[in-house]
């Protein structure tokens, strides 16, 4: 029997949009710790950590998110080891974030002038504290946009993990439009909260540049 297009549908809609965040919550964090180590070898002065970096960035880089989701959800699985799907969603979909964050931020590490790392160099600084004191801040600044406009595919690229069973914000709006057939008014409410995720994200991205951008100059 077709059901109608009820609030209760609409409600159940909205409300997995939780997991679709608490998803890109856990693979920023995850994704972006491991992308920081990644930056931080990629740049680093030990010709092996650059190669092995660089091997990474290039390997996650070159599979499809969706495979990564099969070897973590069924390829593990047939080595023993069962993960339940919501976990195996967040290893994979951090480990497609580590690649990227990573090589976004050696591009911004890498673009502090290098007349910074002498001035740096000469006030007898070690590689750490040239890091933490003068090379990072300015990093931070140039990352911001390119990090953020990351943050909002990763968004929009949980919607793969329904593939295993995860029932987020796009995985929501198939099952009820399976049950409605009223995939206008279903997917029209999809893309509308994926907007009410997105765009807040990206107008916070631009207040942070511009307060950066603005205590640079000042």
């Amino acid at each position: 029997m077709i059901r109608t297009f009820s609030e209760s549908e609409f409600l159940f809609i909205v409300s997995s949009a939780r997991w679709t965040l608490l998803l890109t919550l856990l693979s920023l964090l995850l994704g972006g710790l491991l992308g920081f180590i990644v930056a931080l070898a990629r740049t680093s002065q030990l010709a092996p950590l650059r190669m092995l970096a660089a091997g990474w960035i290039g390997m996650i880089q070159g599979i499809p998110v969706l495979m990564l989701l099969f070897l973590s959800y069924y390829g593990l699985s047939m080595g023993g080891v069962d993960m339940p799907p919501i976990v195996a969603a967040s290893v994979s979909m951090a480990i497609y974030a580590s690649a990227y964050l990573g090589e976004i931020w050696r591009g911004s590490i890498q673009s502090v002038a290098w007349q910074q790392w002498e001035a740096s160099a000469a006030l007898a600084m070690s590689r750490a504290q040239q890091y933490r004191y003068v090379i990072l801040p300015q990093a931070v600044r140039i990352a911001v946009a390119p990090t953020v406009g990351f943050i909002v595919q990763l968004v929009k690229n949980t919607s793969i993990v329904s593939i295993i069973g995860v029932v987020e914000l796009a995985r929501a709006g198939n099952l009820v439009n399976n049950a409605t057939f009223a995939p206008f008014k279903v997917f029209g409410t999809v893309a509308a909260v994926y907007f009410i995720i997105c765009w807040p994200i990206s107008l916070l991205a631009r207040r942070l540049e511009g307060k950066l951008n603005a205590r640079r100059s000042g």
